[in-house]
């Protein structure tokens, strides 16, 4: 079976669907990882509406939502999620951050309330789960695939992802705050020796300086934890959306000169990391 990570919304804060933004995206945070006929999305920001589209398009029955957390950018697509309204669906929605905060059942019926939404989340007919989780737990949704978590810093609290099948790995790293200085142990273990891991690469470290305590990270910090880890390779995610094409593009020459492992996510790319 092929095991492919999709992204289908690279970027942070609020979606900025303009011109300067056409190259690498404008849709915040999606990523889908396919592995055979299983269906993972993580996060559910506003790339997650084109994935619902083909997932219905495909006759995709099953998915299962793993959030980072639910701030606005990570959540603010699904009421958009066309699959969610389909009785013949079967969804899966889990988080690591509210297992003493309500749950994410709450909070996402929450987003959906009157006077921020007009249609309920009870209009979503498909059979769907939620589930609360701490983050550091591990579990496998099929046998063959193990997923590991982890608890990031961030404000509100954040999970990061670790899915393996078949000696292969994806990590999704985002939000997080880096300590300068300091290699966050909780990522560290959990990205060890993978082929890929998506992080949090919001600001630059020039822009860190004046964003500290804002929950996000650094191309260059990302780099220091992949290498300390021995990944393969890593995607430059979570865009500024003040951060236009031309200077994505600036950011990519930096780092690919800093190593070589690493690339720009970008809305529609796919990563085959294995196909049997």
């Amino acid at each position: 079976m092929t095991f492919k990570v999709k992204f289908w919304g690279v970027r942070g804060s609020i979606a900025c669907p303009s011109a300067d933004h056409i190259r690498y995206g404008g849709n915040t945070s999606c990523i889908e990882v396919q592995i055979g006929d299983r269906h993972f999305v993580l996060d559910a920001g506003t790339g997650i509406r084109g994935l619902g589209m083909e997932m219905q398009r495909l006759d995709i029955k099953t998915a299962h939502i793993l959030l980072t957390h639910t701030h606005w950018d990570h959540i603010n697509g699904f009421p958009f999620f066309v699959p969610a309204y389909n009785p013949d669906r079967k969804i899966h929605i889990m988080a690591g951050h509210l297992k003493d905060k309500g749950g994410v059942l709450n909070v996402l019926a929450s987003q959906m309330d009157n006077p921020m939404f007009p249609v309920p989340l009870e209009a979503m007919q498909a059979d769907i789960k939620f589930e609360d989780f701490s983050a550091g737990d591990h579990f496998q949704l099929y046998d063959d695939v193990e997923i590991k978590t982890a608890p990031l810093r961030h404000p509100n609290d954040a999970t990061g992802y670790r899915i393996n099948y078949k000696g292969k790995s994806a990590c999704y790293i985002t939000d997080t705050e880096h300590v300068p200085g300091e290699l966050d142990q909780n990522i560290l273990g959990l990205i060890d020796g993978a082929d890929l891991v998506i992080y949090d690469c919001t600001y630059t470290e020039e822009e860190y300086e004046s964003h500290v305590g804002w929950g996000h990270s650094t191309w260059q910090e990302g780099v220091k934890l992949c290498q300390e880890a021995g990944v393969k390779q890593m995607a430059i995610f979570h865009h500024d959306p003040e951060h236009n094409d031309a200077f994505m593009d600036d950011i990519g020459v930096q780092a690919q000169k800093v190593w070589d492992g690493t690339f720009i996510a970008k809305e529609q790319e796919e990563i085959i990391l294995l196909e049997d």
